[in-house]
Parts: structure tokens; C-alpha cells; sequence
């Protein structure tokens, strides 16, 4: 019999914590139904399946991520809500890696639709952007350059595999300038043969 209390959420919260232990790819129903003492056979009231779980551990860490980087944009506008973006997005990355994984997966168009976390991360993350001027198709554009930018230098940092003498920090730094340059000056989507101004 399941311990009395056990919900999808305490099993969420539970996952998320040990993929932050033993990163993401090793959380399984198994370790999850040993750490509240019961049966795996139990854990499927409450989910399906470990597709299921990871799935739920993906929308949780998303929401914990734009939670902060929500914070940290309050109130700044172009450069000061980038940098503010990109250092929130980081530090969620490298203190928790298991969860930062999780939000990698790829989730079925539908249920992004359905999750009131993703559906922010969009405005969020869009509403940034548009204070550079940018519409769709652009939007989408560097909205992939972004986090093609962000998850690249934190997968690289927290592997270490930055080896030279220069302050990781520096470089992070400089690159936000850099995407700030290429949003400002951003190739608008050709239209009729010419570039729109």
C-alpha cells in the first residue's frame, strides 16, 4: 500500500530532487519508490509510466526556471531585461542540472498548449524580444538563436570544458553583449527580394 500523503506532486518534487542528485537520465520509478519505502506497482496511481514522470518533471522545471527569470526582468527593458534573462536562465542551469536537463526534453505540442508555465515562458521570453522591434518569423529566429546561446555555453560550463585562462564569467558577459548587437541589428525576414527595413 502507498504511504499515506504520497501525491503526483510530492513524486514530482521527489524526482526533481533526484535528478539533480544523479542527473535526469537516471531517475526512474524504481529510485522513486524506494525513497518513500513502497512498492514501484504503487507509483502508478499516480502516473503512468516514467515517460509520464519525466514529462511532469520537464513542465515543474520549467515552471521553477521562468519563475526566476520572471523575477529578473520585472521592471528592465532591452539590454537590462537580456542580461537579466540570460543570468537567471544560467544560474538555474548550473544549480540544477537535473532539472535544467529535464527541461530539454521535447513535450508533446499539446501539452505545451495546456501548461500555464510554458504558455509564460512564451510571453515572457516574446515580450523581451518585441522591445527590439521583432515580429514573426524573426521572433522565432531568436528566440533559437537565444536558447541555442544559453543552453550551449551552460552545458559546456558545468562539463568544464572551458579550459582557458579567462574568466568564464567575462566571456558569459560578452556574449550577452553580443546577442544584445545581434537583436538590435537583427536581418528582418526578406520580403518581395528585399531585405525589410
Amino acid at each position: 500500500m502507498a504511504r499515506a500523503g504520497l501525491t503526483v506532486d510530492r513524486l514530482v518534487a521527489a524526482a526533481a530532487d533526484l535528478a539533480d542528485e544523479v542527473g535526469f537520465e537516471s531517475v526512474s520509478l524504481s529510485a522513486l519508490a524506494r525513497h518513500f519505502g513502497v512498492k514501484d506497482a504503487s507509483l502508478y496511481s499516480h502516473v503512468r509510466n516514467l515517460n509520464d514522470l519525466r514529462t511532469r518533471l520537464a513542465l515543474h522545471a520549467g515552471g521553477e526556471l521562468i519563475d526566476r527569470i520572471a523575477v529578473a526582468v520585472a521592471g528592465r527593458a532591452g539590454k537590462d531585461a537580456l542580461a537579466a534573462f540570460a543570468g537567471a536562465y544560467r544560474a538555474y542551469a548550473l544549480d540544477h542540472p537535473g532539472r535544467y536537463a529535464a527541461t530539454q526534453i521535447r513535450i508533446d505540442q499539446a501539452l505545451i498548449a495546456d501548461s500555464p508555465a510554458l504558455r509564460r515562458t512564451a510571453e515572457i521570453t516574446y515580450g523581451m524580444l518585441r522591445a527590439y522591434g521583432l515580429d514573426e518569423p524573426d521572433l522565432t529566429d531568436a528566440v533559437r538563436l537565444l536558447r541555442s546561446t544559453f543552453h550551449g555555453y551552460c552545458a559546456l560550463e558545468s562539463a568544464g570544458g572551458f579550459g582557458a585562462d579567462r574568466d568564464v564569467q567575462l566571456s558569459w558577459d560578452k556574449a550577452v553583449d553580443a546577442l544584445h548587437l545581434a537583436l538590435t541589428h537583427w536581418p528582418r525576414e526578406m520580403r518581395n527580394g528585399e531585405e525589410e527595413r
